[in-house]
């Protein structure tokens, strides 16, 4: 009887185990693509954050140019991923975001001084000095 209890818990459980497993297997394989696809000239970044060139491959080692004639050997495993090349001309996004014409100012006190630096209509009552 205690085991029917159990019961959905457990198949909930390996479902979760199952689909996260295989989750893990394909960043795994995704992984090792990548270290099998890395050739002479491809820009990639480590897990260190060092963005390098690919001066070298050999089976477990890469080397990288991580500056102008500073080559150095790192293992294959420490390759995060391929930078990919940014096309200037494909620009698929546009920014939105627009910088206001004024300043805002602080005076001694700390203080908002925006209202002076603004500029103000003659002329308009609504407008508030």
């Amino acid at each position: 009887m205690d085991l029917v209890v159990f019961l959905p818990l457990l198949i909930i459980l390996g479902a979760f185990m199952f689909f996260a497993s295989r989750r893990q297997k394909k960043a795994m394989q995704a992984t090792i693509d990548l270290h099998e696809s890395l050739t002479v000239g491809d820009r990639v970044h480590t897990t260190s954050g060092l963005e390098a060139t690919i001066t070298g491959v050999n089976d477990d080692s890469v080397d990288l140019e991580i500056a102008p004639g500073v080559v150095t050997t790192w293992m294959k495993l420490a390759v995060r991923d391929r930078i990919e090349a940014v096309d200037e001309d494909d620009e698929d996004y546009e920014d939105d975001t627009e910088v206001e014409d004024y300043e805002v100012g602080f005076n001694s006190a700390g203080a908002s001084s925006a209202s002076e630096s603004l500029p103000i209509e003659k002329n308009n009552p609504d407008q508030v000095k």
